[in-house]
């Protein structure tokens, strides 16, 4: 999720768990903790490494759990030599740091981007799809209750406010969850009609919204890709159908970079040949024909495509029209 949830929910788990007189102060350290695994992507920067590993890397190990809750107690048990306030109540304090941690990757999980939760274990990165990584009704709530607790210190109204404001939020989850389940259904429903019910499938949220979805199908020749809209369509799901070289990505199976963005993406890839260069779409991001992330894979060399180092191309071309376009799209079922 984007850098505000993950503030505010930090801040709030915190806050809710450490004494009344020590609401501010949690405020403050739950919003710094609830950022803190975020920073994996910089070391990266500095190192230069290509765009595949970069990408792949943020969200592994600064979002495991298991190193998240051994990082958490080691915090504490600084914070308990140095603070007096975590020596006079340390059980709270030390719950305070670990749901400041934790639940940022566990946030994060319910995108589709990816998140390692169980790092080091090689299990491919969870990623539910069920939330766009910026939701203003997941983090208003959150917001609102922090500045309110932060103005009412230890008085018993932020407590109140913080508490409603992360049932909201969590009953919001709930909500994106089934809403996701809902529209799977009713694929399944209509993949079935083309013999595709088992076929590999997504489904994922559109910008900023649960009410509009979209579908993504593989199919041995590519891919199908629909939407729904929970206000406006009904009947049958329709789908489109879209084409990719599935041939030069299985000839590029065995490359370093290709295999791992098929680890990543839980096979969700499309390969375009641009002139003489292979580019790899994730398809999880974005929509056709424009996506979040496209890395240049291969050349064609020698009658036969050449590993390159990947290199990342452009991402969406207009988010705004893309902005525009969902808006339009939640309130009216193309004819």
């Amino acid at each position: 999720m984007d850098s505000l949830t993950q503030i505010v929910l930090g801040a709030s788990v915190a806050a809710v768990a450490v004494p009344a007189r020590d609401r501010r102060v949690a405020l403050v350290a739950g919003a710094v903790l609830g950022t803190l695994p975020d920073l994996d992507g910089l070391p990266l920067a500095w190192m230069g490494v290509d765009a595949v590993t970069n990408v792949t890397w943020h969200r592994g190990p600064s979002h495991s759990l298991p190193v998240l809750l051994v990082a958490g107690w080691l915090i504490w048990l600084l914070a308990r030599r140095w603070s007096a306030r975590v020596r006079a109540a340390p059980r709270g304090w030390l719950v305070a740091i670990w749901l400041a941690l934790v639940t940022h990757p566990l946030l994060d999980a319910f995108t589709v981007y990816g998140t390692q939760l169980w790092w080091p274990a090689p299990t491919p990165p969870v990623m539910g799809g069920s939330m766009f990584i910026i939701d203003p009704l997941y983090t208003l709530p959150l917001l609102v209750a922090v500045i309110v607790a932060a103005v009412a210190g230890p008085r018993p109204r932020g407590q109140r406010w913080l508490s409603g404001a992360l049932m909201l939020s969590s009953l919001y989850l709930g909500w994106s969850l089934v809403a996701q389940q809902w529209v799977d259904r009713i694929a399944s429903r209509s993949l079935a009609a083309q013999g595709l019910q088992d076929a590999p499938r997504l489904v994922v949220a559109s910008p900023l919204n649960t009410v509009l979805w979209r579908v993504v199908v593989m199919t041995p020749d590519g891919f199908l890709e629909g939407e729904r809209s929970l206000v406006a369509d009904t009947g049958p799901m329709r789908f489109t159908r879209h084409a990719s070289d599935v041939q030069a990505l299985q000839a590029l199976s065995q490359d370093a970079a290709v295999a791992r963005l098929r680890w990543f993406t839980h096979g969700f890839l499309k390969a375009t040949r641009e002139g003489d260069a292979l580019v790899v779409s994730d398809l999880r991001m974005g929509a056709e024909p424009d996506y979040s992330f496209n890395y240049r894979v291969a050349r064609w060399q020698e009658d036969a495509w050449q590993p390159a180092p990947p290199v990342l191309r452009g991402g969406v071309r207009d988010p705004r029209g893309m902005l525009v376009r969902t808006w339009q799209r939640i309130w009216a079922q193309p004819g």
